[in-house]
């Protein structure tokens, strides 16, 4: 995917192993349902867990540490590259898009809303911070573990979790987890499994304007199909029946991602 080289986003945060505040670029503070990647994520891929059950019992802390993550210009220039695509689309029907945050951090994380996360939770999203959360050691597990490398597949990542932002901001989140209320267990997986396969969807719609703009490559549309396999729940939880899933199989997840990329509608992701 081709990006600025040196980029850097006034959205993005760097945080160390255990500190609440790192280091800020391009200036600015701190800065929505949606888990999605657990082990492997929490929410962007497969077998999730919700956020709600991490925020109880955890502290938080304002130590700082040395130990941040490196600064990575591709992840800065794909978040802000997906926000700006959101803005223009709302800004089209005389909306506002409140912007995410993305935080960058090294092992553990102690969130603004949620609690603390370690990196075996996986990129995610806190709706009570409005911020994108991701280890970038996740991203070389995404390759070695799940079979899913190249540059594009870790945008895909981003641009499902801002897909999860896109959810909260329209009030599509909150209508889900009112329709899981009461709900039994099949049914309140199967509204989770919507929700995501909808920010996959969200995500395609993205790259199809990337696409028509010139950014991707050759090769970056099988990167990104193979990362929405790869953290399906078949393939992440293989012994796992249907009922259980919360974010879908590989195909349907392909699926969605290419419904959004082939139509660039985000009015055919309508998965929930």
């Amino acid at each position: 995917m081709r990006f600025e080289r040196g980029y850097k986003s006034k959205n993005v945060e760097y945080r160390g192993r255990a500190g609440k505040k790192g280091l800020a670029l391009g200036g600015g503070g701190l800065g929505i349902i949606g888990v999605i990647i657990a082990l492997l994520l929490s929410g962007g891929g497969g077998g999730g867990i919700d956020f709600d059950d991490i925020t109880a019992g955890a502290g938080s802390s304002d130590q700082t540490t040395s130990e941040l993550p490196p600064e990575n210009a591709f992840l800065e220039f794909v978040f802000d590259d997906v926000q700006f695509f959101w803005d223009d689309l709302f800004a089209a029907s005389d909306a506002d898009y409140p912007e995410a945050r993305f935080v960058i951090f090294a092992q553990a994380v102690n969130t603004d809303g949620c609690g603390q996360a370690s990196s075996a939770v996986g990129p995610f999203y806190c709706p009570a911070d409005s911020q994108v959360y991701l280890d970038q050691e996740f991203l070389d597990e995404l390759q070695r573990r799940f079979g899913a490398p190249g540059d594009f597949a870790q945008a895909y990542v981003i641009a499902h979790e801002v897909g999860h932002h896109v959810q909260n901001v329209t009030g599509i989140s909150a209508d889900v987890r009112a329709r899981q209320q009461g709900a039994n267990q099949a049914d309140v997986n199967d509204l989770s499994v919507r929700l995501e396969l909808q920010a996959d969807c969200l995500a395609g719609v993205w790259a199809n304007d990337a696409e028509a703009r010139g950014l991707l490559e050759r090769g970056d549309l099988e990167e990104g199909l193979g990362a929405a396999a790869a953290v399906g729940d078949d393939r992440i939880n293989p012994g796992a029946g249907p009922e259980s899933w919360t974010h879908g199989s590989a195909d349907q997840r392909v699926e969605w991602f290419s419904v959004g990329f082939d139509t660039g509608n985000p009015q055919e992701c309508d998965s929930v």
